[in-house]
């Protein structure tokens, strides 16, 4: 049984792939995954001029501040935050962000590794040698997290990290709905075996779902593709959806998100138009929270700074 309400938010896109795991509040968590995906939407491009990373990092401490405007409006979203786990994209780069304990696995060479480290508190037992692996799974805290976007620190510390990216490889981003029911090995498994990434993906939540996961699921599967010479204009999205993409490599994506229909975002809300045709004009596939927002026509946004902030974004 999964959560009625569907605090996780994620969208890959030709360069951008991220997922994101709302907590707190009635409606805080479904509010700042959502906002934080969306603020980070227009970095899916190529033209960040060798800064790649410098700007998924800069856009995700933006993000996070604007869930402090959202928090000082809404007084009662008090206390939420979000996970983020994102990859970007740029020529032969691969840019990784992340906070929290969303994870970021890769396949590469025949090697497949959990890249992320969890920002739990278990973790930094594990990490102090006070607690072993196997027992952090049993742990009464394992589930708190020591770092996350939100409300209390104004600059969170990111772990940032860069690759080269080769055609072939393979990264899956996931909530912690995954890991808590399905070993690394079985997803190492489903990740070789699958031969495309729509399969990896069904396959995954099938699993996860049939050993009854507690939680909401969020997965994305990303491979690294050579760029054909003459690029057609990509077909109409629906997830879970293979993705047409961009210029020299290229990830194809395949995502979804599973949990039951969300009860609304609360607070002061603005119609997604701006959102919405920025999205038209990209192959992308969004779920969860994120794409009921954009929907429902709803956002979450406090400040006339904010939306303008957005816009200007949107239209660069």
């Amino acid at each position: 049984m999964v959560r009625a309400k569907n605090d996780d938010s994620a969208y890959v896109g030709r360069f951008l792939a991220v997922v994101a795991d709302g907590m707190g509040g009635h409606a805080g968590g479904n509010v700042a995954s959502a906002s934080t995906v969306l603020d980070l939407v227009h970095l899916d491009h190529n033209g960040h001029g060798g800064s790649a990373g410098t700007h998924l990092a800069d856009e995700i401490q933006t993000a996070n501040s604007l869930l402090s405007e959202l928090v000082a409006t809404n007084p009662q979203l008090a206390g939420m935050g979000t996970t983020v786990t994102a990859i970007l994209l740029e020529d032969r780069t691969l840019q990784l962000a992340h906070i929290g304990d969303s994870r970021a696995y890769r396949l590469k060479d025949g090697v497949f590794e959990q890249i992320t480290t969890d920002h739990t508190f278990v973790q930094r037992l594990i990490e102090e040698g006070r607690l072993r692996p196997e027992e952090a799974e049993v742990h009464p805290h394992k589930n708190v997290l020591m770092r996350v976007l939100g409300d209390v620190d104004a600059s969170p510390e990111l772990d940032l990290r860069e690759f080269d990216a080769e055609p072939g490889e393979r990264w899956l981003l996931c909530s912690d709905g995954l890991n808590a029911v399905l070993k690394d090995r079985v997803v190492e498994q489903v990740m070789r075996e699958s031969k495309d990434i729509r399969n990896c993906v069904d396959t995954l939540v099938d699993l996860t779902l049939a050993g009854g996961s507690p939680d909401n699921i969020t997965i994305a599967v990303v491979e690294v593709i050579e760029a054909e010479d003459d690029d057609a204009a990509p077909p109409a999205v629906m997830p879970p959806a293979r993705q047409a993409a961009g210029e020299r490599d290229r990830p194809s994506a395949d995502a979804a998100s599973h949990g039951i229909d969300d009860d609304g975002l609360p607070g002061t809300a603005i119609r997604a138009d701006v959102i919405r045709q920025d999205l038209l004009t990209r192959p992308h596939i969004l779920v969860g929270s994120a794409a009921l927002a954009t929907e429902t026509g709803q956002i979450p946004i406090v400040t006339q700074r904010s939306t303008e902030r957005r816009a200007a974004m949107m239209l660069t």
